[in-house]
């Protein structure tokens, strides 16, 4: 056997060692590949149930909204005249493409925002929806259909307007199809991104992209029947333009739309071919310089790998703040809850949602404890603002506080609207606080005293078993407040008494 040549040994060692370590390069690399894969299948999870929360959270203010139009002494009364510029009131915080109907059990329109010629008014094109109203007395959010007075395809609020207990009118709000349009757009992560919103039969209301080619059809026919059959999923799907997607879609329990979501396949398995093309480049160089290379190569790879950890650590810790914040919110909403109990779930991830506004409005410094009352109470003020007087200094408020109280406050204005002095037409409601200023000098944090005081309100009576959203208020006054909750059913009308420890 021939004696082999230096040059030719040293070949063979930088082969011998180069070769493992481009294998090895490129297992890394399809390892990242997937990872990052795995990855984008929950990032896609995670952003189709963001839009749902953000979905919800904003048709359960305009189904708020409606409700509080639908107590309306003007329209209980059938006093349509009277009841107009009180609707348009309504419509003045979602634009001029908002429109307000109401009609009776057969389908007749007895009122119009858009037109004050109502003797002309034609039949609902969707009477069905108007029937369920009638027969389930509950609020229903319809399907896409093409609408009769705006002459276009609209989705709609319906909510039953009742006098002595019967439903006497169906009142239904139309917004602005737009504003759906203008979520996904803020939602959007990256042009590599298909985001949709679809009613309950898996039809396209807003969409990005090429929202004026997709409104009204229906979802790709890679995933309507699983979109028909499953409440969430997360699958491999084409679009309507023939992109391959990695795909998710979840279910609003509230409106039963559906919220869908999906990244270009190719956004993610183009870093994998630019990965193995440059270890390959990188691969072919190290054979050309030798071993040293090699190992440079090793030490900057395990350095990235370093790096990636640390962005995945980061990541996780930011995912897990928020998620400890709604696992909280679920333990108390869910724990020995009735029915009834479970489904005002979602109003207050509502109120949630308000508080996370707020505070990103203000860059997560806190913000006054004015403007989070104003923001929960904003339903109850639209059309008769005075009967909620609002008293109290300024107060700077942490997150976390701010968040708790937007809670608090939320149960208690549901409550008063369900069976206290927002209820009925004469009742009002007196909240106020005050506050005592920190003692550096006896370590003495500040203190904050809320007081809901309600008159004018239905007869006042003890209940005989504590309702879930009584425990709420006094848990979190307690366990995340560090104060207490206390409420007094005085002759008058209900008092609620809230106190806390002020954070810095």
């Amino acid at each position: 056997m021939p004696k082999l040549t230096l040059p030719v040994r040293l070949a063979l060692l930088v082969a011998g060692t180069t070769l493992p370590l481009i294998l090895f390069a490129g297992g890394i690399v399809f390892h990242n590949y997937m990872q990052d894969r795995n990855d984008a299948r929950q990032r896609v999870l995670d952003t189709v149930r963001s839009i749902r929360l953000t979905l919800d959270a904003e048709m359960q203010r305009m189904t708020g909204g409606i409700q509080v139009l639908a107590l309306t002494d003007a329209l209980t009364s059938g006093d349509f005249e009277r009841f107009r510029p009180i609707a348009m009131g309504f419509l003045q915080q979602y634009g001029k493409d908002g429109t307000i109907l109401v009609a009776d059990r057969e389908g007749h329109q007895l009122f119009s925002s858009a037109t004050t010629d109502t003797a002309n008014l034609p039949l609902r094109s969707n009477r069905e929806i108007t029937q369920r109203v009638f027969e389930t007395r509950q609020p229903q959010y319809s399907d896409l259909f093409y609408g009769i007075v705006k002459k276009s395809l609209i989705v709609t609020v319906e909510v039953p307007v009742l006098r002595d207990g019967q439903v006497i009118y169906d009142i239904s709000f139309s917004p602005p199809v737009g504003m759906f349009q203008n979520m996904l757009e803020k939602q959007l992560p990256s042009a590599d991104w298909t985001l949709s919103l679809l009613d309950r039969q898996a039809t396209v209301f807003a969409r990005v992209p090429n929202p004026a080619a997709t409104i009204g059809k229906k979802a790709s026919p890679t995933v309507i029947d699983r979109m028909m059959s499953e409440p969430e999923a997360t699958l491999s799907s084409t679009s309507l333009e023939g992109v391959p997607l990695l795909s998710s879609f979840t279910r609003s329990s509230l409106t039963g739309w559906i919220i869908g979501a999906g990244i270009s396949e190719e956004s993610l398995v183009a870093p994998l071919w630019r990965n193995l093309a440059i270890t390959s480049l990188l691969g072919g160089i190290m054979l050309a310089i030798g071993l040293a290379f090699a190992v440079r190569m090793a030490t900057t790879i395990a350095r990235a790998e370093t790096l990636h950890d640390l962005l995945i650590e980061e990541l996780n810790h930011r995912v897990k703040n928020t998620l400890a914040i709604l696992q909280a919110i679920a333990v108390q909403s869910f724990r020995s809850a009735s029915r009834a109990e479970r489904e005002k779930f979602e109003g207050r991830l509502g109120a949630l949602a308000e508080a996370h506004n707020l505070l990103s409005k203000e860059k997560w410094q806190g913000s006054e404890l004015e403007d989070v009352i104003g923001r929960v109470l904003k339903p109850y003020q639209l059309n008769n603002p005075e009967r909620i007087r609002i008293t109290g200094p300024k107060v700077a408020l942490s997150p976390r506080l701010a968040v708790v109280l937007s809670m608090i406050v939320h149960e208690i204005a549901t409550n008063a609207a369900k069976y206290g002095a927002l209820s009925n037409d004469t009742g009002a409601v007196d909240l106020s606080w005050e506050f005592t200023q920190p003692d550096a000098a006896k370590k003495l944090p500040g203190r904050l005293r809320l007081v809901w005081r309600e008159t004018g309100g239905p007869v006042v009576s003890a209940p005989i078993q504590r309702g879930f959203g009584s425990r709420l208020i006094e848990r979190s006054a307690r366990d995340q407040l560090g104060g207490e909750a206390t409420v007094d059913f005085l002759p008058p009308g209900v008092v609620y008494t809230i106190s806390c420890k002020l954070e810095d």
